[in-house]
């Protein structure tokens, strides 16, 4: 299982309703608003890097409101 945090620049004042349709999504675990250089806070899971690759391309970058993704993979070192 590979997982990761999407950070996620939205237009201003739809921050809340992105992240309430990214939560609906089948492999998000979480999705917050927060406060600084991004507006909302994603954590996700997938089968592979390539699914999450797939997640967030297909599903996450097409929700309306996003204006830019930034997808931080957790590793275990």
């Amino acid at each position: 299982m590979v997982q990761a945090y999407i950070l996620i620049q939205t237009e201003v004042g739809k921050a809340t309703a992105v992240a309430e349709s990214i939560a609906k999504i089948p492999g998000v675990l979480t999705a917050e608003d927060v406060t600084g250089p991004y507006d909302v806070i994603v954590r996700a899971e997938a089968e592979s890097i390539d699914e999450l690759g797939r997640l967030v391309v297909a599903k996450v970058q097409q929700v309306e409101g996003i204006t830019r993704t930034l997808t931080c993979p957790v590793v275990r070192l």
